[in-house]
């Protein structure tokens, strides 16, 4: 009986591999500097991918008070307003409004000869979508900014 038992297990466990087993999480780089430029300005995830794994470098000098960087993505056609409800944000909160739902994902800000990551889910962005990702940080996200395709 014991032996039937552990086949019905296993035939399970055949069908129905682990979450984990399933997932694939794929690496980003986006790379910053003192000049208020991201080195990407499109950034292309595939579509098997279940999570980004995405990390920012700032490869200047000056520290985050002053010319801090993060990484912010949203839709296309709320990047604008984000941006803007950031500008009226703190440091501490990354230049972001706290807990707005129209942040897909974002860093917290780091200066000058730092790094940082974030792995965030792909599920619920679209192939095709329109995605923006930008730099929160007041003043820098006009210029600082770039599209994320899902492919």
């Amino acid at each position: 009986m014991p032996n039937r038992a552990w086949r019905g297990a296993l035939a399970l466990l055949l069908l129905f591999p682990a979450t984990g087993a399933l997932a694939r999480v794929c690496p980003l780089t986006v790379d910053s500097n003192d000049s208020m430029r991201f080195a990407q300005t499109e950034l292309r995830v595939a579509a098997d991918c279940t999570q980004v794994r995405l990390t920012l470098r700032h490869g200047g000098r000056v520290p985050a008070t002053a010319m801090g960087h993060n990484w912010v993505l949203t839709r296309t056609a709320d990047y604008r307003q984000v941006a803007l409800a950031g500008g009226r944000a703190r440091l501490a909160d990354s230049y972001l409004p706290k807990d707005d739902a129209r942040v897909i994902a974002h860093t917290k800000v780091i200066g000058g000869g730092e790094s940082t990551t974030i792995t965030f889910p792909v599920r619920g962005l679209q192939r095709g979508g329109d995605y923006t990702f930008f730099c929160s940080f007041p003043g820098h996200w006009n210029v600082m900014r770039g599209k994320l395709v899902i492919e």
